[in-house]
C-alpha cells in the first residue's frame, strides 16, 4: 500500500491549487450548514462545527492529530483564542505550516513533526486531541486513542471528523469501491462506527458520542467526484507525456470511487466526541 509520506508529497501540489488557495489552507472536505454555502467558507466551517461540538474554550490548548497545512491551528487561535498545536508525520507538511506561521505571526501557534500514536508529548497536556480526516490514516485506530487518552486532561475532549464503515463487510461491489478510494490515499481501512466506540471505551473514554453527518459533508463530497471526474480525461495525458505521475493520477481516481462507495452506501461521513 502507498507511504502516507509518500503519498502527501506527490499529492501536495493538487491540494494546494485545486483545493484550497493562500488564505485557506484546508486538507479536509467543507461542511456546509447555515453558516457556510460556498466551498471556501464551507472548509473554514468544518473548523467551527468540530470546535462547537468539542466545546473549544479560549485559552485551551488543542492538539491536532494529523495536521495538514495547518488550517485548522490558524482557525483556532484566531477564532477560539485557543492555543494550537500542529503534528504531521510527513515533513513537508510541517514546513509548509511553519512558513506560513512565520508570515502570519500567529501567537499560541505551534508545529511538530510526530506520530499522532506516539507522541513526544507528556501526560495530561492538553485540554482537546482533535483529529480531522487524518484519524483514517493509523493503521491500527485504537493506538490512537490509547495516545489520545493519555495525552488529555481529566474532563479533557477527543473531537475526531471522519470516514465511517457502515459495516463490516459491506455489499461485494461496496467493499471493491472502498478499496479503489482508500489504498491510493494511503489507507489500509476504515472502522465502523461500534468499531470507534469500542475503542474509545477500552482505552478509558468515559463518554463517547457519534453523529452521522454525512448530509452537512454530501455538497462538498460531490464538488469533489464532479472536478476529479472532469479533470480525469487531462490527467491521462498529462500522464502520457510525464507531467503528473501514477500517485497523482490514481489520486483523482481515488476521489471519484470515494463518492460512488457512498452512494453504494459503503461508508458515511461521522462526528465523534470522547470526554475523558
Amino acid at each position: 500500500m502507498l507511504d502516507i509520506r509518500t503519498y502527501y508529497r506527490h499529492t501536495r501540489f493538487d491540494y494546494r491549487t485545486i483545493w484550497n488557495n493562500r488564505h485557506n489552507l484546508a486538507v479536509h472536505f467543507g461542511y456546509y450548514d447555515e453558516h457556510a454555502d460556498k466551498h471556501h467558507a464551507a472548509l473554514n466551517n468544518m473548523n467551527r462545527a468540530m470546535a462547537d461540538l468539542a466545546g473549544v474554550q479560549a485559552g485551551e490548548h488543542v492538539l491536532d492529530a494529523g495536521c495538514g497545512m495547518g488550517s485548522a491551528c490558524f482557525w483556532l487561535a484566531e477564532h477560539r483564542q485557543a492555543q494550537a498545536t500542529g503534528i504531521s508525520i510527513v515533513p513537508e507538511q510541517i514546513a509548509d505550516c511553519q512558513r506560513v506561521l512565520d508570515e502570519r505571526q500567529a501567537s499560541g501557534v505551534q508545529f511538530v513533526v510526530a506520530d499522532y500514536c506516539h507522541t513526544p508529548f507528556p501526560d495530561a497536556h492538553f485540554d482537546v486531541v482533535w483529529a480531522c480526516e487524518s484519524l483514517c490514516h493509523a493503521e491500527h485506530k485504537i493506538d490512537f486513542y490509547r495516545e489520545a487518552y493519555r495525552l488529555l486532561k481529566p474532563g479533557g475532549r477527543l473531537v475526531i471528523a471522519e470516514y465511517i464503515r457502515s459495516d463490516r463487510p459491506v455489499s461485494e461491489r461496496g467493499e471493491t469501491l472502498l478499496q479503489q478510494w482508500l489504498h491510493p490515499w494511503a489507507i489500509r481501512d476504515i472502522d465502523t462506527r461500534a468499531e470507534h466506540l469500542a475503542h474509545a471505551q477500552s482505552v478509558g473514554f468515559q463518554s463517547a458520542d457519534m453523529q452521522d453527518v454525512t448530509r452537512h459533508v454530501r455538497v462538498s463530497l460531490r464538488n469533489l467526484h464532479e472536478l476529479c471526474t472532469q479533470w480525469l480525461p487531462w490527467g491521462k495525458v498529462f500522464k502520457a507525456f510525464r507531467i503528473v505521475n501514477d500517485i497523482r493520477l490514481n489520486n483523482v481516481r481515488a476521489s471519484i470511487r470515494q463518492y460512488e462507495a457512498l452512494g453504494e452506501g459503503a461508508w458515511f461521513y461521522g462526528m465523534l466526541v470522547c470526554v475523558k
